[in-house]
């Protein structure tokens, strides 16, 4: 069902997907298909995490830091695998096994790199939340119009516009990790003691 599911989603998009096309696929009745997943809501958390499943987590680096813009750039590609795989990942709150894993090692390796919990948490919000706004622009690409936008007499808008409407996502994906992986000043001590 899953596979059927995310086959619609490459081919039609986020709003081609329903139950009732996923039963057309497979030949079956809608309430086959809702045995499975109970509701709409219920295929869409199973979708989000069979496209964060796309995030192999094997092999990572053993340096915090390193290990954690793997993660990003890996969790990037899984959700890039498949069109408008953002926006159905964005619009869940799923807590299902692949969304958990990814979780559990990313958050592990800001730990290891000597943030408190807290800040581990929200560090790990962060970028999840940057990869997939910046991952849902992306693949909405086609259909956005800066290049012809005017900002008006906002002149600080006017300097930063040209950088603003660059299509560089390879290079603000690189530069927004970088920047939410800095290491805060009041954890160089911390780290430093642990060596």
């Amino acid at each position: 069902m899953l596979r059927a599911a995310l086959e619609i989603l490459d081919e039609r998009g986020a709003g081609g997907v329903s139950l009732r096309t996923i039963a057309q696929r497979l030949g079956v009745r809608m309430n086959t298909v809702l045995w499975h997943a109970k509701s709409k809501a219920r295929l869409e958390e199973l979708m989000a995490d069979a496209i964060v499943a796309g995030a192999s987590l094997d092999e990572l680096p053993r340096h915090w830091r390193e290990r954690a813009t793997e993660i990003a750039r890996r969790y990037r590609a899984a959700l890039l695998a498949h069109r408008d795989g953002a926006t159905v990942v964005a619009g869940t709150y799923a807590a299902e096994p692949a969304t958990l894993d990814l979780a559990e090692v990313l958050a592990g390796a800001l730990l290891d790199g000597g943030m408190s919990a807290r800040e581990a948490a929200w560090t790990c919000w962060s970028l999840i939340y940057f990869i997939l706004g910046l991952a849902q622009e992306e693949q909405a690409l086609p259909d956005r119009a800066l290049p012809g936008l005017s900002v008006g007499q906002r002149p600080a808008l006017q300097r930063v516009f040209p950088f603003l409407a660059e299509d560089s996502f390879e290079e603000r994906f690189e530069f927004g990790v970088a920047k939410l992986l800095a290491k805060p000043a009041g954890n160089r001590k911390r780290s430093a003691a642990r060596g």
